[in-house]
């Protein structure tokens, strides 16, 4: 699996908490609200794990919306999930390119996407070509 660095699309602060690890590497620090609750949720770094640590717990199939800890500004983005329909959740790679999650809590869809394919593809394969 290889690790992935991600910031905020809005504020482009880092997402990275080198303080509460999972799976032994960095987690990805959000802020989450759902059925009147608003806590910490901790995403794994390893890019297509569902592994999370939360303030308080996810019933499966809750809708989450997720916030940059930095600026407050809502994730959200113009996809939808094409699993179970729910909203994509956008990160961007400090390397280039876009990380999006499904919001549903227990849907594992998730994507990368590069807007300059060439650029982007090179600095996240040299950033990350040691993990493979």
């Amino acid at each position: 699996m290889i690790q992935v660095k991600l910031e905020c699309p809005h504020c482009g602060k880092s997402m990275m908490d080198s303080e509460h690890k999972i799976e032994g590497y960095p987690s990805i620090k959000v802020t989450i609200v759902y059925e009147n609750k608003c806590g910490w949720l901790r995403l794994s770094s390893l890019y297509g794990s569902a592994v999370i640590e939360s303030e308080y717990p996810i019933p499966e199939q809750t809708l989450t919306r997720f916030f940059c800890p930095n600026c407050g500004t809502e994730l959200i983005g113009n996809r939808v999930c094409d699993v179970c329909n729910a909203p994509m959740v956008p990160f961007k790679f400090t390397e280039g390119g876009i990380m999006e999650v499904c919001a549903r809590r227990g849907c594992k869809k998730h994507l990368a996407e590069f807007e300059n394919l060439e650029a982007d593809l090179k600095a996240f394969y040299d950033a990350y070509s040691h993990f493979m």
